[in-house]
C-alpha cells in the first residue's frame, strides 16, 4: 500500500469503546474496539472489527453475546487499561467500577453509555473479522448529556 492510503485512511474518524464478550465456553474478557459502526435501524444493530490476531476474534461467532460501553473524550486512561489487550483468563476489568448487562456482561458503570447484542453473522475482513450484532439492549450512562464521544483519528491508516 502506497502512503496516501495511510494518510486518507488515518482521517477517517471512529469512535473507541470497550467490547466485552463471553466465550462459548463461559470466559468473559474486554477490548478497546475503535472499528464499530451503526449498520441498521431495524432491528438496530452495529458491526465491530476485531483484529484476528486477538483470542476475542475466534469468539465472534453467531450467538454469541458481546457489549460495547462507549468512552468519553476524558477516559484516557482507559486506553493503556485495554489497549494493550489481555490473555486468556487474565481479568480485564479488574479495578474499575463496572456494572451488569441484562445478559450478564460487564460493562463500564462510568461512561457514555451500553450497548448489549448477539453476533448476528461475521465476514472475513483479511486481518480483521467483522461481526454484525444485533442490539437488545442499552443504556444511558451518567456521562451521556455532559461529555462528548471520544473520537480516534489515526496519522496512519494501515496500522494501530
Amino acid at each position: 500500500m502506497n502512503d496516501t492510503f495511510a494518510q486518507v485512511l488515518g482521517r477517517l474518524p471512529s469512535g473507541l469503546q470497550v467490547l466485552s464478550a463471553r466465550s462459548p465456553m463461559g470466559s468473559e474478557t474486554g477490548m478497546l474496539a475503535s472499528w464499530v459502526q451503526q449498520a441498521a435501524f431495524d432491528p438496530p444493530a452495529v458491526t465491530v472489527a476485531v483484529n484476528r490476531k486477538r483470542y476475542l476474534a475466534d469468539w465472534l461467532t453467531a450467538g454469541v453475546p458481546v457489549a460495547l460501553s462507549l468512552l468519553g473524550e476524558t477516559q484516557k486512561k482507559l486506553l493503556g487499561h485495554f489497549g494493550k489487550g489481555f490473555e486468556p483468563g487474565e481479568p480485564a476489568f479488574a479495578g474499575l467500577e463496572t456494572m451488569q448487562t441484562p445478559s450478564g456482561l460487564t460493562v463500564l458503570a462510568d461512561c457514555l453509555g451500553w450497548l448489549e447484542g448477539q453476533v448476528a453473522g461475521e465476514l472475513d475482513a483479511g486481518d480483521h473479522q467483522v461481526a454484525l450484532v444485533q442490539l437488545t439492549a442499552a443504556s444511558v450512562g451518567p456521562r451521556h448529556a455532559d461529555e462528548r464521544p471520544w473520537v480516534h483519528l489515526r496519522k496512519n491508516g494501515l496500522n494501530y
